[in-house]
């Protein structure tokens, strides 16, 4: 049994089947990808790997080893081999843990933390080094650090199991700080709400221009989407405890379903439009489901 996810004063979020789901859904991976190189998920560099890249003239100080003898013996030059290095992919998981996160039924944060869980164990299977960071006002200062083989997925359990909600939301400031404190670039998957006030723009293109692979994920519960409210109400914003008076009606309504709607779409069109891999889902729908259409859509897996 997963019994360290149990501990007191941690969500209940992962029990066996949830592990035979990971490992279905590991095999679907491996099935919807079969034939490819692994090596093609890899950062290559040119230096002193085994495989054969190209020849430059060698140089006082360089390393003799290297020396391409059959070359000189033909044309009495001095050419060095130079060959291609496999760097690990480094996958950061982003994960969104503001007050906005710990609502909807199932909570967002919850329904997220399946999320990052399931693409951390495809991640470590695969022998990528995965990492988790916890942000929302500022990147959180509990993180997983990067690890990679399958047997690092009961620590990726206990982290995520232990994440309490807190603070507002600040994609900009949690990007670029992350940007600051990671020397490894890789792919940074961002799994949020993207309820923040000040834009999301600003951050994820942040990532982009320091050379790390945004993948986004927005989650939302369908309560947010078609909130059961009528008449004079007191709302109160979860994250700043604004208030505001208001008067709900079915007009109102609408029009607050069709600004959710431009809002999701103006976020879908703008990853689309810079290449960044784009999934939207609502807490009602199956985990495993969304993970099985990211895999399909090439989003995760290259």
């Amino acid at each position: 049994m997963l019994a360290r996810a149990e501990k007191a004063g941690k969500r209940q979020l992962f029990d066996d089947e949830f592990l035979k789901k990971l490992e279905y859904l590991y095999i679907v991976s491996k099935k919807v990808f079969a034939g490819r190189i692994r090596a093609e998920r890899r950062t290559r560099k040119v230096g002193a790997g085994i495989e054969f890249a190209d020849h430059r003239k060698y140089s006082a100080g360089d390393d003799f080893r290297y020396i391409d003898w059959n070359i000189y013996g033909r044309l009495d030059r001095l050419l060095l081999r130079l060959f291609e290095e496999q760097e690990d992919l480094h996958i950061y998981i982003l994960l969104d843990a503001s007050v906005s996160m710990r609502i909807g039924d199932p909570v967002k944060l919850d329904y997220a933390s399946k999320i990052a869980a399931a693409l951390c164990y495809i991640g470590l299977a695969n022998l990528d080094r995965v990492s988790i960071i916890p942000f929302s006002a500022q990147l959180h200062r509990e993180q997983l650090p990067s690890a990679r083989g399958k047997a690092r997925i009961f620590k990726v359990f206990d982290f995520l199991s232990g994440i309490e909600p807190e603070g507002q939301t600040s994609l900009e400031a949690s990007l670029k700080t992350f940007v600051a404190q990671t020397k490894r670039r890789g792919m940074a998957v961002v799994i949020s709400d993207f309820y923040d006030p000040k834009g999301y723009e600003e951050g994820l293109n942040f990532l982009r221009y320091n050379k790390f692979e945004p993948f986004v994920v927005q989650i939302y519960d369908e309560k947010e989407v078609n909130p059961p409210l009528s008449g004079d109400l007191t709302l109160v914003d979860c994250e700043t405890g604004e208030l505001r008076e208001v008067t709900v009606s079915a007009r109102l309504l609408q029009k607050y379903r069709e600004a959710h709607e431009t809002f999701c779409n103006e976020l879908d069109e703008f990853c689309t439009k810079r290449a960044m891999p784009f999934f939207r889902t609502h807490t009602g729908r199956p985990f495993d489901e969304l993970v099985l259409s990211i895999f399909r859509a090439g989003g995760f897996l290259k």
